[in-house]
């Protein structure tokens, strides 16, 4: 059973976790600038006022992705 307990190892690695192990904690979604296609994901950002986008300095949204991955892409 080598290539079944393979193809289950690889399944269980490839899970939707939402700890990607570096360190800073659960991310809750991203800021984001539309126009500029800027993101700036919330642990990079100080505070809790929504930053100026640093292409054009614009307040930036908040989004959070609906899925259940923590990912806000």
């Amino acid at each position: 059973m080598g290539l079944l307990d393979t193809i289950t190892a690889a399944l269980a690695a490839s899970s939707s976790s939402t700890n990607r192990g570096d360190g800073r904690g659960e991310s809750k979604g991203a800021y984001w600038c539309h126009d500029c296609e800027e993101r700036l994901l919330d642990l990079d950002v100080e505070g809790d006022d929504p930053p100026a986008c640093p292409a054009c300095d614009e307040p930036m949204t908040f989004e959070r992705s609906p899925g259940s991955t923590g990912c806000a892409c």
